[in-house]
Formats: C-alpha cells, structure tokens, sequence
C-alpha cells in the first residue's frame, strides 16, 4: 500500500492518483492515518483484499488488537507469518 501525507498529497495530487491505480493510498496527516484514496475502476473485492492487511497492521501497532486478531482480519493464519 502506497503512503503519502496531507502536504505531498497538496503539492502532487496526480502521483497519488496515478498510484491509486495500482493499490490504494493511505493519506496520513503527522503519524496518523487519516483517509484511504482508492480507483473506483478496480473492483471492491480487489481493494477489501488491500484494506484488511493494512487495516489489520493499523490496529495492530496502534495496540488495540493482538496480533492473532490481526491475522485473522487479514486474512491470514499465524503459521503463515
């Protein structure tokens, strides 16, 4: 997933664009997510398939799930990490 913050996002809203074509984009403003700018183009379970992981490592490192939680959100299995 593509990061960019509030300032960059000012100076060059193209590039954020031409890389939400390719996954969404995490805005953040200081060290904090703030918003998700993803294509309208690519299908909802694609971008679902991008979101849960990296809403999962949000949670995750913000503390407020553990990280089997975490695992399960994404998708995934603790045997595969």
């Amino acid at each position: 997933m593509y990061a960019t913050n509030v300032r960059n996002l000012k100076r060059n809203p193209s590039e954020a664009l031409r890389q939400a074509e390719q996954e969404p984009v995490l805005i953040m403003k200081g060290n904090e997510p703030t918003a998700l700018l993803f294509n309208l183009k690519r299908s909802i379970d694609y971008t679902e398939q991008q979101l849960k992981p990296a809403l999962a490592a949000s949670l995750f490192k913000d503390r407020v799930i553990s990280l089997g939680a975490a695992a399960q959100i994404s998708g995934l299995s603790l045997s595969n990490i």
